[in-house]
């Protein structure tokens, strides 16, 4: 495959959303405006490009340790509406990093749009990281949008865990996320979103646990700032022994809104579900001590929320 220029945009990002310092260590695939800018595979991680659809086929060969593996992608200008299909196949016994990450940038007031779908198949014994971060900047009045839809198949004692954070300038977002787990399955999820001006969130997780001892946690922090609004669903299914956790905190700030509705079905006398919803604002006492450090009270309340979205409060 013939390798494409990446632009000055694109680096900005990329160093925002990954650890991008000139040169990815392993297998990698940057995707930039739509197409790929650059690929890259190694003796035990399989990058092919898709055939029916945009996007790739990403192949982790089984039992091999300590294996990472990038898919950045970054809009970097207007008028741009991207969408593409990626597949991980995590082979038996495999452990990997995956480090994806999005960027969309408007250049006037024209929107840009990013629209990730991965699918994750990932078997028995398997265990995988997910790093995934989330920004939208640029000039004009166009909307930056990213819209992720995640798929998981989890086999027999294999563990996903999802790092996913959206921090900084995507005017709307709606993020989905979809998983069933076989046998002593896991599945843990991680989410902080920072909203602003007038943006909108929306996050929806469905989670089916169909084999005995398997687990979910589910944990989302949330700020909304200015007047914008977050809504969070959450759908977690026992049909068997198992335990299933979701948990969403949020911080209002100014006139933010956020909308929390977990929900819980056991299918199972033996399924042990639980969920938490907490939404409030920053209190005062907070802001007042750390301004007795010498913070104005704007770095203190950025102190506060960056603690909070990060979990070290």
């Amino acid at each position: 495959m013939a390798r494409k220029d990446i632009n000055k945009t694109s680096l900005d990002m990329l160093r925002e959303i990954t650890d991008w310092e000139g040169l990815f260590d392993g297998a990698y695939s940057i995707r930039q405006d739509g197409t790929c800018a650059d690929m890259h595979s190694t003796e035990t991680i399989r990058i092919v490009p898709k055939t029916d659809n945009p996007g790739i086929d990403i192949y982790i060969q089984a039992g091999k340790k300590k294996e990472k593996v990038y898919i950045p992608a970054c809009v970097t200008k207007s008028g741009v509406d991207d969408v593409v299909y990626n597949d991980f196949h995590v082979q038996k016994d495999a452990d990997v990093i995956i480090v994806a990450g999005c960027g969309v940038h408007t250049t006037d007031d024209e929107g840009a749009r990013h629209n990730g779908i991965h699918r994750f198949f990932i078997e028995p014994g398997a265990h995988v990281l997910y790093k995934e971060k989330h920004i939208g900047n640029g000039i004009g009045s166009g909307m930056r949008v990213i819209d992720p839809v995640t798929d998981v198949v989890l086999g027999e004692d294999a563990v996903l865990e999802m790092d996913t954070q959206q921090l900084s300038g995507v005017n709307k977002t709606i993020r989905k996320t979809n998983a069933k787990l076989d046998k002593r399955a896991k599945l843990i999820i991680h989410e902080s979103i920072l909203t602003d001006d007038d943006n909108v969130a929306e996050t929806d997780f469905e989670v089916v646990m169909e084999g005995e001892d398997s687990s979910v946690d589910l944990i989302s922090r949330s700020v909304a700032k200015g007047e914008s609004k977050q809504t969070y669903h959450s759908h977690i299914i026992g049909n068997c022994r198992c335990t299933g956790h979701s948990e969403c905190d949020a911080i209002l700030v100014g006139n933010g809104r956020v909308d929390a509705s977990p929900a819980l079905y056991a299918g199972h006398l033996d399924a042990a579900l639980i969920h938490e919803a907490a939404i409030g604002r920053i209190a005062g006492e907070q802001i007042i001590k750390l301004q007795t450090l010498g913070l104005t009270e704007e770095e203190a309340e950025e102190k506060i929320i960056e603690g909070f979205l990060t979990g070290v409060e």
